[in-house]
Order: structure tokens, then C-alpha cells, then sequence
């Protein structure tokens, strides 16, 4: 292994998923993006991280709903709505169109439809409202666990199942997926689950509950992306990262209410 060859991968999936400068010294090959495909998630945890720290922070002077809409606002600008763009996309694609070629030609459309702006105003809400219930470390501790582990799990599509265009802006990312990467991304997204309380003792049932969510979802979802439009695009990416990541934070207030 290279480390100077990780380092520029792991640049790569910081400059490709957030709006943070990369060093010029790490430069732009396609290849790299494949490559830099296990640190997706890695990624994910830092800007779980982010949200967690805005969220403590403006915690200190408003009330929570307040400070939660905060750190989302913080991690939309931080990542651009990369995610959240192709929530919409996917739901208006799969919503607003019969045959497979209408769904693809929708899906690259910049522009927002009624169900996209729908389903985004419900992810948002439910996001809002979902964290806002959370007793604050629990609401902190599943922001970096649900960034993360969203992540590993969308990006475990990219091990099988089939990239379903000619060309696209995934399209340097839409290799098949190694088991070793495969590996590598799951470590760096999937342990944070442990631990919904904050860092001390694992909580195994937690982390159990939310796998087998986590698994149930992937595998209705990559049925359904194969039925209407036999694989994935980089929107259906996104589509999934949202599903899974609001999925943890639903089984998180449901295990704290409980």
C-alpha cells in the first residue's frame, strides 16, 4: 500500500463529496475516484462529525430544534445537498415516469418536480424533527453513526449491481467495488452503530436492530433500482444514502423511546 496514494484518495472522496478545498498537489485522474470509492464513507463521519460539533455547539444558546436545523443547514452547505439532489431526482424519476428511458431522462434533469420537492421536504422534516427528540448525545453520536454508516451502505451497491449509463458523472466511480474495499468502507462507516449513547460500552442490540434495517432496506431498494431501471445511477446513490441514513435516525429515537 502507498501511503502517498491513499492520502490522494482520500483527498479525492473529500473534494468529490464535500465543498472542502483539496490540496493542489493531489490532482485529478478518473481512476482516482474508483479508487477513493472506500473512503466514501470515512467522509461521511467527518461531515457526521461537523454536523455533531455545530449541533452541541449552537446547543448552548437555542433550544434543540433550533440547534438541529442548524447543524443541517451546516451540513447541506458543507456537502452541497450532493445527497439530497438525488433524492429528489430519484423520486420524481421513479414517480413521474413509466418506462425505463423516461426515468433515466428525468433523472438528468436539473430540474425539481413536484415529487422531488416533496420528498425532500419530508426528509427534512423527518430529519428535524427525528434529531430534535434525541437526548442531545444520542442526537450527536447517531449524526457521525448515521453519516457514516448511510454511506457504506450506498456504496455497497457499487459491488453489485450494474451502473446503468453510458456515461455520467459517477461513471468514474461506477466500477465494480473489490471485497477488500468493500471491507475497508464497511469498517470506516459501520462501527460508529456501537455506540448510540456516545463513546463507553458497545450497545450490540443497537447496532444488530439497525443492521438488520439497514440490510432489509438495501435489498428492497437494489431490487426496486433493478426492476425499473436494470442497476444504478449516481442519483440512485444518493436516493439510498438518504433512505438508509433517516432509517438510523427513526430506529435510534424508536430504541430511545422504547
Amino acid at each position: 500500500m502507498n501511503p502517498l496514494a491513499e492520502l490522494r484518495y482520500f483527498f479525492t472522496a473529500l473534494g468529490y463529496f464535500t465543498r472542502v478545498p483539496v490540496p493542489r498537489w493531489v490532482g485529478y485522474e478518473p481512476h482516482y475516484l474508483n479508487a477513493a470509492a472506500r473512503y466514501f464513507p470515512l467522509v461521511g463521519v467527518l461531515v457526521g462529525g461537523f454536523s455533531a460539533l455545530v449541533y452541541l455547539a449552537a446547543l448552548r444558546v437555542f433550544p434543540a430544534g433550533v440547534a438541529v436545523l442548524l447543524s443541517m443547514a451546516a451540513s447541506l452547505l458543507l456537502t452541497g445537498a450532493f445527497h439530497e439532489d438525488g433524492l429528489a431526482d430519484c423520486v420524481d424519476a421513479f414517480g413521474g415516469a413509466y418506462t425505463r428511458d423516461d426515468a433515466l431522462r428525468i433523472m438528468q434533469d436539473s430540474r425539481i418536480g413536484a415529487f422531488g420537492a416533496i420528498a425532500l421536504v419530508i426528509a427534512l422534516a423527518i430529519k428535524w424533527q427525528t434529531l430534535a427528540a434525541l437526548p442531545p448525545l444520542c442526537a450527536a453520536s447517531l449524526m457521525v453513526a448515521a453519516h457514516g454508516a448511510s454511506r457504506a451502505c450506498a456504496i455497497s451497491y457499487l459491488a453489485t449491481l450494474d451502473y446503468v449509463r453510458a456515461a455520467g458523472k459517477a461513471k468514474p466511480v461506477a466500477q465494480r467495488l473489490s471485497g477488500p474495499a468493500l471491507l475497508c468502507a464497511a469498517l470506516f462507516g459501520l462501527p460508529w452503530l456501537l455506540w448510540p449513547n456516545g463513546p463507553g460500552a458497545p450497545d450490540w442490540r443497537f447496532a444488530a436492530l439497525t443492521g438488520v434495517v439497514l440490510l432489509a432496506l438495501r435489498f428492497s431498494m437494489g431490487r426496486y433500482f433493478v426492476r425499473r431501471i436494470g442497476g444504478y445511477t449516481g442519483d440512485c446513490l444518493g436516493f439510498a444514502q438518504q433512505i438508509f441514513e433517516l432509517s438510523i435516525y427513526l430506529v435510534g429515537l424508536a430504541w430511545i423511546s422504547s
